[in-house]
């Protein structure tokens, strides 16, 4: 790399990680935190897991394509909609140009032909399940990202994953239906240019606003409105962007058709479902980092996790501190992200010790959305040994250690003096220590007073 160009590396990169963003003006700000999420949603493309997702779901929608397509067209005939599947299906194969209206024809010829009537029970039952596999598929691709690690619960799951089946095609194919409608209104024609231009922008108002309720409904936590706008933004924009450069490289792909013949309509419609579902990963990774900007780190999320001994100990007791306070004041509960801000840590190092709590039994998930942690039992019956333990067994043991006396002597020297030093404390005394020692200072500035008056 030329020494000029390492230069403007380094000045950006100082610029983007080393500058407090709350010390500048509105607009410098918005284009660091801009800059830091282009960063670490490019790191989440470049590390490879983002790209598996993407892979993983190209699979799930070739099986359950048409299947998901036949129970969508059993609901839209059944309200006269289901000739708007077609320029629908056009749309969004457009980058594929003469390809995808060969593609089209053919999906459409054998979704018609198949009659969900006549399968039966178990036919009609094995559709369904193919259909929904892959919005489970999608569901666990998006929890990923917002590093949901509980799954719906079995009854939940099939009420909303059957709302997105029937329900969200319906309302977005009536969108499209009564945006035609109103385009050939004949009162509507002495506003005919703004009707005009207003009917351009309904597909990307329709892309952006699937998007958009893709990462609102699908994963299993609580997004937020506006950061699943920008994130369906980003993504509609990139969409359309990318569908032009595809259709280019279609266009002067005649070498490829030679090569591969008719196989090539398939090998160009399996690349553009990775880069459409590559492109709706990406927007919901931009959603997540709007939402929960201080998942944003300079350094790899592996590397954030990856703390030295004494600070795990050390952050594992703040936690312990700040739940076992709020517990016995009877406030509310601490989720992760508001424990994340309150104590000025990256999000990942609270995970990681509150894993270590919850698998020790020590704390227990509320049903709140997002959800909050609470103590299992009265933190008093709980010693303060427990917290550190929890905290240092919290990795897996990969393997024996080979004996050796005097390294087994120290380590037991280590852990009882460590017992011995915080016996008879309990987590009630981490959590209440401020209280007792301005007591005990509040007594001893009374038993002075009490000294000097006799």
């Amino acid at each position: 790399m030329p020494p000029l160009a390492r230069h403007a590396r380094r000045r950006l990169a100082h610029f983007t990680w080393e500058t407090d963003p709350h010390a500048q003006p509105r607009l410098t700000a918005t284009g660091i935190r801009v800059l830091r999420t282009v960063n670490a949603v490019a790191r989440d493309v470049a590390g490879g897991e983002l790209r598996l997702q993407a892979a993983g779901l190209v699979y799930a929608t070739l099986l359950a394509l048409i299947p998901l397509l036949a129970v969508v067209f059993s609901v839209l005939k059944a309200f006269g909609l289901h000739d708007l599947l077609r320029p629908t299906l056009l749309n969004l194969l457009a980058p594929l140009e003469q390809t995808g209206v060969e593609l089209t024809r053919q999906i459409l010829d054998f979704v018609s032909r198949m009659r969900v009537g006549v399968l039966g029970a178990v036919g009609f039952a094995l559709l369904l399940y193919t259909s929904v596999s892959l919005i489970r598929r999608i569901e666990q691709a998006l929890n990923g990202i917002w590093h949901v690690d509980r799954a719906r619960r079995l009854i939940r799951r099939l009420s909303d994953y059957l709302a997105v089946i029937v329900i969200g095609p319906l309302l977005f194919f009536l969108a499209v239906a009564a945006t035609a409608s109103l385009s050939s209104s004949a009162w509507l024609k002495p506003l005919h240019g703004f009707v005009s231009f207003g009917a351009k922008l309904i597909p990307y108002l329709l892309i952006v606003g699937a998007h958009a309720l893709l990462y609102v409904f699908v994963p299993n936590t609580k997004v937020r409105i506006r950061s699943a706008l920008v994130g369906a933004t980003v993504a509609g924009v990139l969409w359309q962007t990318v569908g032009f450069v595809f259709a280019a490289f279609i266009a002067g792909s005649v070498q490829y058709r030679a090569v591969y013949a008719s196989l090539a309509i398939l090998i160009f419609f399996m690349i553009w479902v990775y880069i459409s579902w590559l492109i709706v990963l990406i927007g919901a990774s931009i959603a997540h980092y709007h939402q929960f900007p201080e998942r944003i780190t300079r350094e790899p999320r592996a590397y954030s996790a990856r703390l030295s001994i004494r600070r795990k100990e050390h952050l594992g007791l703040l936690v312990a501190r700040r739940i076992g306070a709020h517990h016995y004041g009877g406030h509310k509960p601490w989720s992760t992200e508001t424990l994340s801000r309150a104590l000025q840590q990256p999000l990942i190092a609270v995970e990681s010790v509150l894993t270590a709590y919850l698998d020790a039994g020590l704390l227990t998930r509320t049903q709140d959305s997002p959800p909050g942690f609470l103590p299992t039992r009265a933190i008093e019956t709980v010693p303060l040994i427990d917290l550190l333990r929890a905290i240092r067994s919290a990795d897996i043991d990969r393997g024996p250690v080979a004996p050796d006396t005097a390294v087994d002597g120290v380590v037991a020297a280590i852990d009882a003096a460590t017992e011995r030093a915080l016996a008879n404390r309990s987590w009630r005394d981490l959590a209440l220590a401020e209280e007792s020692q301005a007591r005990d200072v509040t007594e001893a500035r009374v038993a002075g007073t009490t000294g000097r008056i006799g």
